[in-house]
């Protein structure tokens, strides 16, 4: 079973962890530059959940389910089986996992899913809003509404014209839910239900959001990729390769840590392994504890 948790104490509101693959990433690739015993300091709240016994940062590609009483969503759906992604990273391209299966295992079946939500529209985000049948790309979760802020289409949309990898993307992932009917573009502040909504962080992508779960008075913060190390947050300024441009996404960093540091808010990134963590402010910058027991 994927782990999981319930905001509420009637267990009306759940958030479950399904993955996809995880991924040992260099910290030096990640964050160039920086001193190895500042990061070093950083193994106490790093490891075991977030860096392994190497020094190595744990990148997770999954999706987070979202249970409500009115509600069976899904928050980013990872890269998908089967795409065409040569020329990006190698780990991406034909992919061939049972994430479905996973999913199943989770108590999800395609078919019952109503909403789909991405934080953005980048190729590990939308993978499986389509699955490959016969030679055509299909909806896999055909009865549900596909939210996408309207700027982050947007901007994709007009990159396509110009960029092939982008084009590719739209083909398979994003434009067979559109020829479906199953498209909703909404406003980055949108409220999708009584226990979700949406909250803007750009920065990564002109269009990024955060999701936050709220019930029986705690709150879940699904972050997308504003930060996609819990090490980031001891060194929220540095520029990451995954980061177009060094202001905005750094801006989206400090902004996220300031909303959310300090609070009993649970912290999900889309690339952070399991657990949820909060976050705290440490000198200067942060730290993100991981909370291993979920009933507080």
């Amino acid at each position: 079973m994927p782990d999981s948790f319930r905001l509420d104490s009637a267990g009306d509101v759940e958030i479950a962890y399904v993955e996809e693959l995880t991924l040992p990433t260099s910290v030096r690739w990640m964050l160039e530059g920086v001193d190895r015993e500042a990061v070093a300091a950083c193994a106490e709240w790093m490891q075991p959940h977030y860096q392994n016994a190497d020094g190595y940062l744990l990148q997770s590609i999954h999706t987070l389910v979202v249970r409500t009483p009115d509600h069976l969503m899904l928050v980013d759906t990872g890269v998908g089986n089967g795409k065409d992604r040569s020329g990006g990273i190698p780990a991406f391209n034909q992919l061939d996992t049972d994430f479905l299966g996973r999913l199943r295992e989770a108590g999800v079946d395609p078919l019952e899913v109503d909403t789909v939500l991405c934080t953005h529209m980048h190729t590990d985000h939308v993978g499986w809003d389509t699955h490959l049948e016969g030679d055509r790309w299909v909806p896999t979760f055909p009865n549900a509404r596909h939210l996408f802020v309207e700027h982050e289409w947007m901007h994709w949309h007009e990159v396509a014209r110009e960029t092939e990898a982008t084009a590719r993307l739209l083909t398979d992932s994003i434009r067979p839910v559109f020829e479906a009917g199953l498209v909703d573009l909404v406003p980055a502040d949108h409220e999708v239900s009584e226990h979700v909504r949406l909250v803007p962080s750009y920065g990564h992508s002109p269009g990024h959001v955060t999701v936050e779960v709220t019930a029986g008075g705690r709150t879940a913060a699904l972050i997308g990729d504003v930060m996609h190390s819990p090490l980031q947050a001891a060194f929220p300024d540095v520029k990451p390769p995954l980061d177009r441009e060094q202001a905005a996404p750094a801006a989206a960093r400090r902004a996220v840590l300031e909303r959310y540091a300090d609070t009993d808010i649970l912290v999900l990134g889309a690339h952070w392994p399991w657990p949820p963590a909060r976050l705290r402010r440490d000198g200067e910058a942060y730290r993100a504890e991981a909370v291993s027991d979920l009933r507080d």
